[in-house]
């Protein structure tokens, strides 16, 4: 912790020169050169606030994420209106005034009591409070207020149910034409075959009962198509042996083996376990598609109210999630759960899918799945 304080009073200097830039800046903005010194100085000055907020995490045990708005795609000047909307920069502001001032007095105490050989005592048991208390107004001035949070949050809803909505239309889109193309024109030649063999059976006995065979055969084919489409929408060993056992019988059906380890002691909510299910699959299929690999494993728990799902492969690695439309799809819908997912793929592999999604489990109503022998 000392330590930490030590950084803290050395900062000085460079946050009193960002706090210059951004003074002169703000009162040269009419002019090019205003620009061009708060271009330099804001994101300068959210250096040193996310050092403070590693800082201030592993003080107060607690994680302190980074809150700033993503910035939009275009010149300085559509950056710098993106910086200036975002509330965050002016909470960094004023959090740049508290650590030149009474922060940076805080800190300093620190190393004070530490060099004076008569509060050597004090700073033994008064490091941690003291930086503790810098630690706490730090993550009030660097973490979201209420009114911010309930804000993005609303955002956060407002575009995950929009997302969601897609999804479902999407979906809806493809069980149609996936009825229309394949159940549908096989239910039609039924129909027609048994209506052309109602008029042959009294004239032609045998082409009525060729083609009642074949109707037959028409409906072995639909069941078997109309049975693919209820698996899209909800797998039945899903439903029967939950998320453990389904991912378990999803890997036996992989061309490349596949090891499922860790278990999970109960069911997520059906939503939440059918979403886990299509996005580990979609990450599935992905890998043999695209990453040739020789050997996949998934790691499956589920800890602190919140369900891990770990996706790998030993392929070739490279994969972006921004390109495509599967992996964006399984971005919306781990979303619509408040659910995250993020992907490590450097050239060469592996590559690691994790699926986060916050949920509680209840009791486990069925048999775990067990693999052939």
């Amino acid at each position: 912790m000392t330590a930490y304080a030590l950084a803290q009073v050395l900062w000085l200097v460079p946050l009193l020169v960002i706090f210059v830039l951004i003074v002169v800046g703000g009162v040269l903005v009419v002019v090019w050169v205003g620009l061009v010194l708060l271009v330099a100085a804001i994101p300068a000055l959210r250096w040193f606030a996310d050092q403070q907020r590693s800082i201030a995490s592993r003080v107060l045990g607690v994680e302190i994420p980074r809150p700033y708005r993503p910035l939009p795609a275009g010149g300085p000047l559509v950056r710098l209106r993106a910086v200036a909307s975002d509330p965050m920069t002016w909470r960094d502001l004023l959090w740049l005034l508290w650590a030149v001032s009474f922060g940076w007095v805080l800190s300093l105490l620190v190393i004070v009591l530490l060099v004076t050989v008569v509060t050597g005592f004090i700073w033994w048991y008064g490091v941690g409070p003291i930086l503790w208390i810098r630690s706490v107004v730090d993550r009030a001035l660097l973490s979201y207020g209420t009114t911010e949070a309930l804000e993005q949050r609303v955002q956060v809803l407002t575009r995950t149910r929009a997302d969601a909505v897609d999804h479902s239309a999407a979906e809806l889109r493809r069980l149609e034409r996936d009825l229309h193309d394949g159940t549908q024109a096989r239910l039609v030649s039924l129909s027609m075959s048994l209506g052309m063999a109602e008029t042959l059976f009294e004239t032609d006995p045998e082409a009525a009962a060729r083609m009642v065979g074949e109707a037959r055969s028409t409906t072995t084919a639909a069941i078997g198509e109309l049975r693919s489409v209820v698996r899209g929408i909800h797998p039945p060993v899903l439903a029967d042996r939950g998320l453990d056992g389904g991912v378990r019988a999803l890997a036996l059906d992989m061309a490349v083996p596949v090891e499922v380890s860790g278990s999970i002691p109960g069911r997520p909510p059906a939503p939440v376990e059918s979403a886990v299910y299509f996005a580990i699959a979609e990450c599935l299929a992905n890998a043999a598609k695209h990453a040739e690999p020789q050997h996949a494993w998934i790691v499956l728990e589920h800890r602190d109210g919140l369900l891990r799902a770990v996706v790998g492969d030993d392929g070739r690695g490279g994969a972006d999630p921004r390109q495509g439309t599967g992996m964006r799809g399984v971005m919306r819908r781990l979303a619509a759960f408040d659910g995250t997912m993020s992907v490590s793929s450097p050239a060469d592999g592996p590559t690691i899918v994790t699926l986060e999604v916050p949920c509680d489990l209840s009791s486990p109503k069925t048999t775990p799945f067990s693999e052939p022998g």
